[in-house]
């Protein structure tokens, strides 16, 4: 992207070359160096287990992203949460994506079916037959053909279904429709990805995939691809050996929620993956004694896993406000200007809150990434 015309400050926090000290604050960075790690750890993970990966977008809302973790990441597509999230990654070029959603409302199905071609792959969700068949009468008016997964709710008792018997219905409707291609099932269990005892995670682990082994059993004849899994649980649920494909996101920048999960290390031959991605945020006051105030509040951090973590132990996030942070600062070795790197607790929702990415390699910025999806939520 060219540059040339944004002014430092204004639309954007930073310019390539600039030293990382020059950053305007709060902003978004990605350390390259950490972030790149982590997508060759995950490539290495799914050649050596013999599974495919389709990285969730909607974790970092990145054209830029995306296309690196397929062009180096081992990536076969991308999935999306929303159809106008997917619409924003085939303009750029993306061929294949899965929305790991239902798409309901006839206006967004005839986009749906518009945005197909012969050139571009693309699948959605459905948990009942009367979407089925508005999702074929919109793809047969646009001749465009849309590949289908039945949700199956393996736990999560959001969307999908749990019926063996709804779930055949559905198969035989979906195979008497000339535009619609039944792929197999998702089944993503959010529940599970967030425990924090290991043992426990792999006890419902477990129970997820013992229902997952049961669909395969049941519909076995239909062949059915199966597509789930989460960066909290990849490495046990991969064990299980139900899945064909997964859907891991935060592993590309982490968290601090994901960061304080402890895994199977005989499981992921790989370390653990590393925080890539950081609030930079400044000092702007040291009026409240052994305290420090900075520039990063609730507009650029979501705290709905928790308040930011800081990379110094000696200082502690304690308190926000829309524009402001508390950071305690016990021994005062904070200084008005200061820059500190802040890990957000929940990645995904913290990433829709900036429009840029930026990239820095040791001290310098490389590169600014646009976070193209942001406010794409239609």
């Amino acid at each position: 992207m060219n540059l040339e015309s944004f002014e430092v400050g204004f639309n954007i926090p930073a310019k390539v070359g600039m030293d990382v000290d020059e950053i305007q604050t709060p902003s978004l960075i990605i350390d390259y160096k950490i972030f790149e790690n982590n997508i060759l750890k995950m490539k290495e993970f799914v050649l050596n287990n013999n599974v495919k990966l389709r990285p969730h977008a909607k974790m970092h809302k990145s054209v830029d992203v995306a296309k690196y973790q397929i062009d180096k990441g081992g990536a076969h597509g991308i999935c999306c949460q929303k159809l106008s999230e997917a619409e924003i990654f085939v303009r750029a070029g993306i061929k294949d994506i899965l929305i790991t959603n239902q798409i309901t409302d006839a206006f967004k199905l005839e986009r749906l079916a518009k945005i197909v071609s012969k050139e571009l792959k693309i699948g959605c969700c459905v948990d009942n037959e009367e979407n089925i068949i508005n999702i074929q009468k919109a793809a047969e008016r646009n001749n465009s053909i849309i590949d289908i997964y039945i949700e199956y709710d393996c736990g999560a008792n959001r969307c999908g279904i749990k019926s063996f018997n709804e779930i055949n219905d559905l198969i035989e409707t979906i195979k008497k429709m000339a535009n619609l291609n039944f792929i197999g099932f998702q089944a993503y269990n959010g529940s599970i990805q967030h425990i924090e005892d290991h043992k426990i995670r792999q006890i419902e682990v477990k129970n997820t995939c013992n229902k997952i082994r049961e669909l395969k059993a049941n519909f076995i004849k239909h062949a059915p691809f199966i597509s789930g899994v989460g960066t909290g649980c990849f490495d046990l649920e991969v064990n299980e050996e139900v899945y064909d494909e997964i859907q891991v996101g935060s592993y590309a920048f982490m968290d601090a929620h994901y960061s304080s999960l402890k895994h199977d290390r005989k499981l992921n031959n790989s370390n653990n993956f590393e925080n890539s991605l950081f609030i930079l945020t400044g000092v702007m006051s040291k009026a409240l004694q052994k305290h420090a105030v900075v520039d990063a509040g609730l507009k650029s951090i979501a705290v709905d896993s928790g308040l930011p973590k800081t990379i110094n132990s000696e200082l502690e996030y304690i308190k926000c406000s829309d524009e402001h942070g508390i950071i305690a600062d016990p021994d005062n070795i904070l200084k008005i200007n200061d820059k500190i790197r802040l890990i957000p607790g929940h990645c995904d929702p913290t990433c829709n809150l900036h429009d840029w990415y930026v990239v820095v390699k040791d001290t310098k910025v490389i590169d600014l990434w646009p976070v193209s999806a942001r406010g794409f939520s239609f």
